[in-house]
């Protein structure tokens, strides 16, 4: 829900090719409500490091209005597919497509090498990760990790959470590892 929750609302939909069948026919969780949260997923949360989730899982309505008790998860077809080297072109910025698996199997960063600007997605963030659920992968999420700390990376921002340096990318991953036994 948190990966392509608002996908519809887009004219341009770029997804890695293993995960297109799932942007189109989404399935999992179809709430913002917590009472309706299957109780496996709120354990999940909260065994790994999350406060416990208060009434709604926003905190602020997108629009005056809006009720989320009618919130429907919305598939919609990709527009185009990205792998790994592959370039968006945004005509002033370029960045380099990262096949990062491990917290699903067609996650993907987006780095500008020349700024060295991480856009991470939930592959790291400086927040408890959530690496032991349906798709995640801990060999896949180590090497993933491998391939983000050989980056030479200024800032990063995750998929959640503050964003961090190169220093703070280095702890996080040192902690998985250690978890791990990497």
């Amino acid at each position: 829900m948190d990966h392509i929750g608002g996908v519809h609302e887009f004219e341009h939909r770029l997804v890695h090719p293993i995960e297109a069948d799932a942007m189109v026919r989404p399935r999992g969780m179809n709430t913002l409500i917590r009472d309706e949260i299957p109780d496996s997923l709120l354990r999940l949360f909260e065994e790994a490091g999350y406060p416990p989730i208060g009434e709604m899982l926003i905190d602020a309505l997108p629009h005056a209005g809006y009720d989320p008790k009618t919130y429907n998860l919305q598939g919609a077809p990709a527009t185009g597919l990205l792998e790994e080297g592959d370039v968006v072109d945004l005509r002033d910025r370029r960045f380099s497509v990262l096949h990062v698996p491990g917290h699903l199997p067609g996650s993907i960063a987006l780095f500008e090498e020349k700024t060295g600007i991480l856009f991470a997605g939930d592959a790291i963030y400086d927040g408890p990760l959530i690496y032991d659920g349906p798709g995640m992968s801990v060999p896949d999420y180590i090497e993933t990790m491998l391939k983000l700390q050989a980056l030479d990376v200024s800032i990063v921002h995750g998929g959640h959470d503050p964003s961090f340096g190169k220093k703070r990318l280095n702890e996080i991953i040192a902690h998985y590892f250690m978890l791990w036994g990497v």
